[in-house]
């Protein structure tokens, strides 16, 4: 009798945690975005929540999914890309914890350097404002170009001041990037994108972005969501040493931990 209890006890217990557990969709980019989830995924597994991940080939698509409603928090963007996105579409989403830091690269097939660039050289470069905005700050840093200053961090090709060696632009999407790299004479590529075809910004880019940069990725959610239970398990998860060390130690410095 008391065997039948105690098994009646500890099932009810495991019926009410299983009840007590959440389930949540997360949106990220294929690559570390989509990696780095799957360790947090089994670390959140462990305090009762259970996440879905699913991959967006784009960076629009995750930020309509979630105001749709049809995931609960997405993990792919910067600040200022999200800022962009807000302003232009009236999103009601929120950063709402920092993630990791991407360098971006600029990489080449033809040259082994950026001073062996010649005149009239193209250059493909991410055609959102934000990340083209960002490539053009990396060309500008390493001294190519010179941009107005004034419009901050959002700036296209038509706000580059000077270009001494007539560089032409070429604005695709970022993730065909890497695709362009046989048609262009360098391309400055999203680190996601870049691990995604094969490449290593620490070891494969002519040239990459300061540390100092302020395009630390972040987890946005709803507004409405801000303060939700669940929220607080996903972050404590995310930032946790397990996930630090996996960055470390999957992406040699190429990916870095922004918390």
């Amino acid at each position: 009798m008391k065997k039948l209890i105690l098994a009646a006890s500890l099932a009810a217990l495991f019926s009410a945690s299983a009840a007590l557990a959440e389930s949540i969709k997360i949106g990220v980019t294929p690559g570390p975005h989509a990696q780095i989830m799957e360790k947090v995924k089994e670390v959140a597994a462990k305090k009762g929540l259970d996440i879905e991940i699913l991959e967006f080939s784009d960076y629009v698509v995750p930020n309509q999914a979630l105001a749709d409603g049809d995931l609960n928090a997405n993990s792919f963007q910067h600040q200022p890309y999200l800022d962009n996105q807000v302003a232009d579409r009236g999103y009601e989403i929120v950063n709402v914890g920092p993630t990791v830091n991407f360098p971006m690269g600029v990489y080449s097939k033809k040259v082994k350097s950026l001073d062996e660039l010649t005149d009239g050289a193209k250059v493909s470069i991410p055609n959102d404002p934000t990340n083209g905005g960002r490539a053009l700050l990396v060309l500008a840093d390493k001294g190519l170009i010179k941009v107005d200053a004034a419009k901050g961090l959002k700036i296209g090709p038509a706000d580059v001041t000077e270009n001494p060696k007539n560089l032409e632009f070429v604005e695709l999407d970022a993730a065909q990037l890497p695709r362009s790299l046989d048609d262009v004479d360098a391309s400055v590529i999203n680190t996601n994108y870049a691990i995604e075809a094969g490449l290593n910004p620490k070891t494969d880019s002519i040239a990459i972005e300061g540390e100092k940069a302020p395009y630390v990725n972040v987890i946005a959610v709803r507004a409405a969501d801000k303060d939700a239970a669940w929220l607080k398990t996903l972050l404590e998860s995310y930032h946790n040493d397990e996930i630090k060390a996996f960055v470390a130690e999957e992406f040699k410095g190429a990916v870095v931990a922004g918390w």
